[in-house]
């Protein structure tokens, strides 16, 4: 299984998208700042998830997410 999720900085509010096959030790890393995009953005919540059999269709939904009309369809449709 693949997990897309967005997680949402308690720090600044911002957003963090992105792909894993274990959730809660992804979360875990974000929160640890193993992540090192994120690192200085922590702690986080997560706010959304979805779960993806085919992982090609879950890097194309994550890519899709952090493209122009993806950050739309977030920000109406899911947060």
């Amino acid at each position: 299984m693949y997990y897309v999720y967005i997680l949402k900085s308690l720090k600044d509010k911002s957003l963090y998208k992105g792909v894993t096959t274990d959730l809660k030790k992804r979360i875990a890393e974000h929160n640890n700042g193993q992540a090192k995009y994120s690192s200085f953005k922590k702690p986080f919540e997560l706010v959304w998830y979805c779960v993806f059999v085919n992982k090609e269709k879950a890097y194309k939904f994550e890519k899709y997410m952090k493209s122009g009309s993806g950050f739309a369809f977030v920000n109406k449709h899911l947060i």
